[in-house]
């Protein structure tokens, strides 16, 4: 297996002065973190743009289109919305957009806790094969991975990005 690591720190910065005038413009806008790795993301982006509201936390186990399939993730966490939603601006943020079928997940279990006014999506990592028509306003970085290739973001203490070819 051959691998290679990448700075996430590097990404962050960036990533924070893009969203910060979107965060601006916005009246209280609330943030969002898929678990985990979303969650790792979004803790930092939360710190260094200094939002007001505490961080929400999504595992969106129960709303995955292959949850019959791949039955119940023996970590299931339950999702944690310290706000309400209805006609807030959210960030949601993940660390890494491949099919979209997470994102679309999340955004179903949003939708429950209320009607957002706006949902914009930060990601640390664009990878292609999307299967839905998903597209991030914010991304860290975009890859181009073919198959057998996968990127994993490790942490919590330290984020690093690992992209492993099976050879």
């Amino acid at each position: 297996m051959k691998t290679t690591d990448i700075d996430v720190d590097a990404l962050l910065a960036p990533m924070a002065e893009h969203l910060r005038p979107l965060v601006e413009e916005a009246a209280e806008p609330v943030m969002i973190g898929i678990h985990t790795g979303g969650v790792w993301v979004a803790e930092r982006l939360h710190q260094r743009l200094g939002l007001k509201e505490s961080l929400g936390e999504l595992d969106i186990s129960f709303y995955r289109d292959d949850f019959t399939r791949i039955g119940l993730n023996p970590q299931v966490r339950p999702s944690h919305l310290p706000f309400n939603v209805d006609e807030r601006r959210i960030i949601l943020v993940d660390d890494v957009l491949h099919t979209g079928r997470t994102i679309r997940a999340a955004l179903n279990e949003i939708f429950d806790y209320g009607r957002p006014a706006a949902v914009l999506l930060v990601v640390l990592v664009e990878r292609s094969g999307r299967e839905l028509p998903i597209q991030a306003d914010v991304v860290g970085t975009h890859m181009d991975l073919v198959q057998g290739e996968h990127v994993k973001l490790n942490g919590p203490q330290k984020l690093r990005l690992t992209v492993h070819k099976l050879s």
